[in-house]
């Protein structure tokens, strides 16, 4: 209790609400407040606390001192925000206001938000398209025009929206636009043929597909990973017809299976996810090259089968091969994936060196402490180690092998030894990532700066968190690029060393 005299734990909303109406976890409502009061829930999103603490302070069901408490930790926090010393505008962000939000530095902040989270997925060198040669373009897709769909759940009145096709407007003097459907439930056929013929004409075809907030959003869940509807068929059409290259953009929050473009001649593909009010102008100067695209994938994009063997509810990380469950996350899964955790192109090449990483990591006690073991597998319990001291230090150089500039997201992972016995150690974990851009022809130094207790500590089957000793790798890079590999070495001395 001591530790949380400065912050306050909060529920989910209306979670206290669904521990007796919905799941009926409780009898009474008196009994859902007072078991989240006793288990140190001291705000409630919703209107329990408001309606039934009363009456459960009345029925014995919770102390009332419990809920001074709740109240106290709510109140220190906003003490220590200033809300009770006088004039607003004295403090920090007081001064705020609604006529802040739309700033051109703030819509600025927009478009820069949405161009470094587009992933380019692949390209066979049709992108960036040029405007100097290009003459006539086609724009095709369901989600083309969308705008509410760029903004996905929980947005706020946005400043200023700017579509795929309004964006891709300013690129050209010719543009042709086909929706292929209304939506991107895509249940009819009825503007496919139309799609194509657009397509046929032009010199390039961006198509931009997808999904929305009618198949993700809260309570509501794909059931599968396909494309909705007849979006499938869409595309292969529309890249079967067109007579220049076709750019397929996805909008979506989730991984899509695309394996049906196996061998179909598309010209590249972008991940734009849902991208904000300046969506479209982003993923347009994406396409056109004024803005060279460094995002990665921030989950695995699996094939569609994986959900075959994944049950809904089962929160399983690590796999089981005796039930055929392949496990969950870029920690654990190791089968097929369409593109991996962290993919993600350039339209530059960038190589890496490894300058600097140590060999050994030696990890200090703070006293006496035991090192248990588990058949090969030797650990220390991180509450006996001086952690704050225990740093790695890596340095590596990036260099822009291409002819544009770009920015590079280095990603850092740790491999734990290969040993059995720990409960199912994860396959590689993140350790730590930055962007960093480097102009054409030049060389700029990445420093990394690891917490080895948060990177590298495990937590064993009884729940406690440990360094495992003995020799890891560092593997700096996604699996879509140039990998270096480091071996390094965890070993434990004395404080006197």
């Amino acid at each position: 209790k001591d530790s949380l005299l400065d912050r306050y734990i909060a529920s989910d909303c209306d979670s206290v609400e669904v521990l007796h109406l919905n799941m009926s976890y409780t009898s009474t409502p008196e009994d859902a407040v007072a078991l989240a009061l006793n288990s140190g829930v001291d705000m409630n999103c919703g209107s329990y606390y408001r309606s039934y603490v009363e009456n459960a302070v009345h029925m014995n069901k919770v102390d009332e001192a419990v809920v001074d408490d709740a109240l106290a930790h709510n109140f220190m926090v906003l003490m220590r925000l200033g809300f009770f010393d006088g004039f607003q505008d004295s403090l920090p962000y007081g001064h705020l206001g609604p006529a802040d939000v739309c700033t051109q530095e703030h819509q600025q902040l927009a478009v820069d938000a949405a161009k470094q989270g587009i992933v380019l997925l692949e390209n066979n060198g049709s992108l960036p398209l040029s405007q100097t040669i290009l003459n006539k373009l086609a724009v095709i897709g369901p989600n083309a025009n969308a705008s509410e769909t760029m903004l996905s759940i929980y947005a706020g009145v946005p400043c200023r929206l700017t579509t795929p096709l309004q964006a891709l407007y300013e690129y050209t003097s010719h543009l042709i636009y086909e929706p292929g459907s209304l939506s991107v439930a895509c249940e009819d056929q009825n503007m496919i043929e139309a799609a194509s013929r657009a397509a046929a004409l032009a010199d390039a075809t961006v198509l931009i597909v997808g999904l929305d907030q009618t198949f993700e959003a809260e309570e509501t869940d794909r059931l599968n990973l396909s494309l909705p509807g007849n979006q499938e068929k869409l595309v292969l059409e529309v890249v079967n017809a067109a007579k220049g290259p076709v750019i397929l953009v996805i909008m979506s929050g989730g991984p899509v299976d695309l394996s049906f473009l196996n061998n179909s001649g598309i010209g590249a593909i972008l991940w734009a996810g849902y991208p904000g009010e300046a969506g479209g102008d982003a993923v347009a100067q994406v396409v056109f090259g004024h803005y060279n695209p460094g995002g990665r994938l921030p989950f695995t994009w699996y094939p569609e089968e994986y959900v075959d063997h994944v049950d809904m509810t089962d929160m399983n990380m690590r796999a089981n091969s005796s039930r055929n469950y392949p496990g969950r996350t870029y920690r654990f899964y190791s089968g097929n994936a369409l593109y991996q955790f962290g993919h993600g192109m350039s339209y530059t090449q960038f190589t890496k060196t490894l300058t600097f990483a140590p060999s050994t990591v030696y990890v200090r006690s703070m006293g006496s402490s035991h090192i248990s073991s588990s058949n090969s597998t030797q650990s220390v319990d991180i509450s006996t180690v001086d952690c704050p001291s225990l740093r790695m230090h890596v340095i590596v150089e990036l260099t822009n092998n291409g002819s544009t500039i770009g920015s590079h997201v280095m990603l850092v992972f740790v491999k734990p030894p290969n040993m059995v016995g720990f409960g199912g150690l994860p396959n590689i974990q993140l350790a730590d990532f930055k962007r960093t851009e480097v102009e054409s022809g030049k060389t700029q130094q990445v420093s990394f700066d690891i917490n080895v207790c948060k990177h590298l500590s495990m937590v064993d089957p009884q729940g406690v968190r440990k360094l495992i000793l003995g020799e890891h790798a560092l593997i700096i890079g996604s699996s879509n690029e140039q990998q270096l590999t480091h071996q390094f070495n965890v070993a434990r001395v004395s404080r006197k060393v």
